[in-house]
């Protein structure tokens, strides 16, 4: 829209320039136009000048945009810092860069065309380069797949788990006895792929309409009796009303 208004502006100052010098419509139109303000023709290459060069419109909402996308990561890295304070609650301690926070979207893609998957759109950890391993799950695989499923906030502590299932061939007994869903749907090689990580929270993003759109997840590699705490969970839907509100902006 800025840049309509400004593009607009810029069209009427040239059209007018155009006009006065070929005499379009007519002389007399010009004239008696004129007559008594003669400084149009000014006003005009001014105009034309301003919103060709400074585009004004554009310049003031980039700097809306700015301030307000400065203001939102503002707040997301505040709550992300009253998380580790939380967290430094966690015995034994957790290891600097443990703790992490992912903002997650959903998104369709040509292998998932209708439904779509969760894609990580940003991380935030006290580590200068944050690693993830790549994780693209379809609903209700992993506990953001789960949050998905549900649209509801979602919690699992993995930790009794990976100490109990460590081969296969207990990990399908576990399933055949209580279900996929106690294993968060995931496969044994995801299942032992992520088995550093067995604090799990999740929180569903919505739209408008409380229609999910994506999710935040903080995870940890121990701690979840700490961290499944009412002021985590409170802060986590903040955010993610937060980055609902300004459709994932500066996340």
């Amino acid at each position: 829209m800025a840049v309509a208004l400004d593009r607009a502006a810029l069209l009427v100052a040239t059209v007018g320039l155009a006009g006065k010098a070929y005499n379009v419509p007519s002389k007399l139109f010009w004239d008696s136009l004129l007559q008594g303000h003669g400084y149009v023709p000014l006003v005009l290459l001014v105009a034309a000048g301003v919103f060709g060069a400074l585009t004004p419109f554009e310049s003031h909402q980039k700097r809306s945009v700015l301030d307000r996308n400065v203001n939102i990561r503002r707040r997301i890295l505040a709550g992300f810092g009253q998380m580790l304070e939380i967290s430094g609650n966690v015995q034994p301690p957790l290891e600097t860069g443990d703790l992490a926070m992912h903002v997650w979207r959903r998104k369709r893609t040509l292998r998932h065309p209708l439904v779509g998957v969760l894609v990580r759109v940003s991380t935030y950890r006290m580590s200068t380069y944050p690693l993830n391993q790549p994780f693209t799950p379809q609903k209700g695989v992993g506990v953001v797949g789960m949050c998905w499923q549900s649209n509801k906030e979602t919690f699992f502590d993995a930790a009794p788990l990976i100490d109990e299932l460590t081969t296969e061939a207990q990990f399908d007994a576990h399933v055949e006895q209580h279900g996929p869903e106690s294993v968060m749907n995931l496969s044994w090689r995801k299942f032992r792929a992520f088995n550093h990580r067995t604090a799990l929270l999740a929180t569903p993003i919505r739209d408008g309409r409380s229609r999910f759109i994506g999710c935040i997840s903080v995870d940890a590699s121990h701690g979840f009796e700490v961290l499944d705490c009412r002021a985590v969970r409170e802060e986590m839907t903040r955010l993610g009303l937060v980055i609902g509100q300004e459709d994932f902006e500066c996340t």
